[in-house]
């Protein structure tokens, strides 16, 4: 048996036992440190089949910034996990049918192939070229346009999501730090002159009568 293979079936079986644990496992810690080990394992798969551009890319953005971020969200959040709420047996049949039609799927995709797709013309210039070389022509050249649609998308976002977050809220307890520097004691302390001692007050003369 060749190496690679070997290495497919490790990275295979440690993909499947970490995909299991993401969706079995009772505690969200727990369930983003195997989703993070199943990205490594799908990274290393996409090194192996030579997509050397998709598993860099699969390392740096789910693991090294998504995966991460959630990581430190779940953590901070402080779940508090209750027993009835978690119930396998409850969803295992859905589980099972959608699992089902997806192996099928890929069943038939392994035994029939994909026999009306040919493979595209790669230029000549192309031909020896690494795959993210062929990638990045392909994204700049062909396909310029939506690429500049989904970037103008993406910076929409970006900017509503930080308008959103930095308006002015009338229930905000923040204090300004420039503002607060800039008090003087006197504008935080008033002191009021006022006599050691008090004569007591009279009594109402209602309130004498009811006594007598």
């Amino acid at each position: 048996m060749d190496y690679q293979i070997g290495f497919f079936y490790l990275f295979a079986a440690v993909l499947l036992y970490a995909a299991f644990r993401v969706i079995t496992a009772r505690n969200p810690v727990v369930a983003v440190l195997h989703l993070m080990l199943a990205f490594s394992q799908a990274a290393a798969l996409w090194l192996l089949i030579q997509a050397e551009f998709l598993g860099l890319t699969l390392v740096l953005v789910y693991l090294g910034a998504v995966m991460v971020l959630f990581l430190f969200v779940v953590m901070m959040l402080d779940i508090k996990l209750a027993g009835e709420r978690w119930s396998f047996w409850q969803h295992f049949p859905l589980a099972a049918v959608l699992g089902a039609v997806v192996a099928m799927q890929i069943i038939a995709v392994l035994w029939l192939g994909f026999p009306n797709v040919t493979a595209p013309a790669v230029p000549a210039e192309l031909a020896n070229a690494s795959n993210t070389k062929s990638l990045g022509v392909l994204l700049y050249t062909e396909y310029l346009y939506p690429i500049e649609v989904a970037a103008v998308i993406l910076l929409v976002a970006m900017i509503a999501a930080i308008a959103l977050t930095l308006r002015q809220r009338k229930d905000s307890k923040a204090i300004n730090p420039g503002v607060q520097v800039q008090v003087r004691a006197s504008d935080r302390l008033t002191v009021l002159p006022m006599s050691a001692t008090q004569k007591p007050a009279a009594l109402p003369a209602a309130s004498e009568e009811g006594k007598a």
